[in-house]
């Protein structure tokens, strides 16, 4: 089902269904937020080929075609997530963990009020709120 899934997301994004590709995608939604070395443990145990050079390609063609998105982190590495509507992340400032939270409309808007008073064409909307998990308490 996940490979099917996969499938589908690359033909999407006019990308080529690649054994490797079809892997990076597995484990990143199965991690649901990874970095780069993180994804390579993981597809590294599925295809024992595969090298860390290859994974940091195909992350970097699945960002240039915008269906991975990478989640920039204070003090950690980057995470990569498959694309997803527009979401806030909870961010552990002690293990890094990230965890969606969805945006509610009224700080979409106020967001895009903001802009639109500086003159600023709104894209995108990202937003890291940074804090510790019930985990490391």
């Amino acid at each position: 089902m996940q490979n099917s899934k996969n499938l589908e997301l690359l033909k999407e994004y006019n990308l080529k269904a690649t054994p490797q590709r079809l892997e990076i995608l597995s484990a990143i939604e199965s991690l649901g937020h990874a970095n780069i070395d993180e994804v390579y443990e993981v597809t590294k145990k599925r295809q024992s080929t595969i090298s860390l050079a290859t994974v940091y390609k195909n992350i970097t063609a699945l960002l240039e075609k915008n269906l991975l998105k990478e989640v920039a982190l204070n003090n950690f590495k980057s995470k990569y997530e498959i694309s997803k509507h527009s979401h806030s992340h909870l961010v552990c400032k002690e293990c890094g963990s990230v965890v969606d939270v969805d945006l509610n409309d009224s700080i979409c808007q106020s967001s895009k009020a903001m802009a639109k008073d500086k003159l600023f064409d709104f894209k995108e909307l990202e937003l890291n709120i940074y804090g510790v998990c019930s985990k490391c308490k």
